[in-house]
């Protein structure tokens, strides 16, 4: 992250970023000493918006610690304290409820957009395997968060998910104890799930800086997936991307605060808002939507231990797919045959969401096998042979070749794909 020989007009400033170079860094990393492509869409945006949603979290967890109480009598009046006496305590609550949802949907499209233009191929390839960590601590954070207000689903969403340990061989009613402090999910439960909740944001706020350090040694990709050239392909990301970036975080808020303002609750479960209850079971136990994927591919298996084997290999595939991609051309831009099964493996996890939103009965069962299967085939087998059989369309010489030609309407020279 280099400074690029950055010097604050301010006397006071330069003072200070001669012996902590702070202004330095940041500009060297956000502002006109960045450099970026300069043929970005909006889908970068998604990178920011991330990070806000990251910040937005932080801030509103720390204010509801402040009145929660982390105990199995306690808890979910608590909540409903925080919901109807604690000053704009119903705003804040629904900001980090749905905020969430909000965080997961941004991740998601990240994600995504980084499949689809091939950012996890070299040199970005640890780029993107942090990116990856940072999915999981969101998990693991957003599942423990989800137990907190000690609802009916809190509880047996609680029950459910940590015996799944117990499948595995030798160690794995050791864990589910060490998860419970106990023989059953009750306070010593809570307490933990409470601590550790507190405790990963900031886990993943060090991971995101690890991400973003990882980004700025080759530089970000862009839609063509080619190389930059020199100085004509890129721009100063600020003040060029900095405003992309403000329109975004616009956009984004209207949509939410739809859901915080006129729909805070739709996201959740009305079973949530009954106090938890060991002796009652709900007729339907569901994990939250950004769960129900990999919910899917934990029940396409009859045996406990092969789903929870298929549920964690499901991510795990995501480490390895900068190898499995075998193709030299990045973006999906160039690979027609690549792009169809691009939109195919979206509509799949589409179906693998509603699939684990139905109980598991039917012709549910079947979609679900078969959609968990083609996930599987699609990085397996797929993108391998993809690499090896398909032909790709010319690439662009450089990227303002490609901007210009694309500005004036003509057809830009192209180089053969290697």
């Amino acid at each position: 992250m280099a400074t690029g020989g950055f010097k604050p007009k301010n006397k006071a400033v330069r003072w200070f970023d001669e012996r902590l170079p702070i202004f330095s860094l940041l500009h060297g990393s956000l502002g006109a000493g960045y450099p970026a492509p300069r043929n970005l869409n909006y889908f970068w945006n998604f990178g920011s918006l991330a990070g806000l949603m990251l910040v937005v979290q932080l801030v509103t967890g720390i204010v509801l610690a402040m009145h929660y109480t982390p105990t199995a009598a306690g808890a979910f009046d608590s909540v409903e304290h925080i919901m109807r006496d604690v000053n704009y305590g119903w705003l804040i609550r629904y900001i980090h409820a749905n905020g969430a949802s909000m965080f997961f949907i941004v991740v998601f499209i990240h994600i995504f957009r980084g499949l689809y233009y091939g950012s996890y191929k070299a040199p970005r390839e640890i780029l993107w395997m942090l990116g990856v960590v940072i999915l999981l601590l969101m998990m693991a954070t957003a599942f423990m968060g989800y137990v907190l207000p000690w609802g009916q689903m809190s509880f047996w969403g609680a029950t459910v998910i940590t015996n799944l340990f117990s499948a595995i061989p030798v160690v794995g009613d050791h864990i589910v104890t060490l998860l419970w402090g106990g023989f059953s999910v009750d306070e010593p439960t809570l307490k933990r799930f409470f601590s550790l909740h507190y405790l990963l944001p900031f886990v993943i706020t060090g991971v995101v800086i690890l991400h973003i350090w990882a980004l700025h040694i080759p530089g970000s990709n862009n839609p063509l997936g080619i190389d930059v050239k020199g100085p004509q392909d890129q721009v100063p990301f600020h003040p060029y991307y900095t405003a992309k970036d403000a329109l975004g975080v616009g956009v984004f808020l209207i949509f939410f605060g739809l859901f915080v303002f006129y729909m805070p609750n739709v996201l959740g479960h009305a079973d949530n808002y009954i106090p938890a209850d060991p002796l009652v079971t709900p007729p339907h136990i569901v994990p939250e939507w950004y769960f129900l994927p990999f919910y899917a591919i934990l029940r396409a298996v009859p045996d406990k231990l092969g789903g929870v084997l298929l549920m964690f290999a499901a991510v795990g595939l995501l480490f390895a797919v900068p190898w499995l991609d075998t193709s030299k051309v990045r973006s999906a831009v160039f690979r027609p045959t690549f792009k169809l099964f691009f939109w195919l493996l979206v509509v799949d996890c589409i179906v693998l969401g509603v699939v684990g939103a139905n109980p598991p009965e039917g012709a549910w069962i079947l979609v679900g096998r078969l959609a968990t299967a083609w996930y599987f085939i699609h990085f397996l087998l797929v993108l391998p042979l993809l690499g090896k059989i398909e032909k790709t369309r010319p690439l662009p010489a450089s990227i303002s070749e490609a901007v210009i030609k694309k500005d004036t309407g003509a057809r830009p020279s192209a180089t053969p794909a290697e």
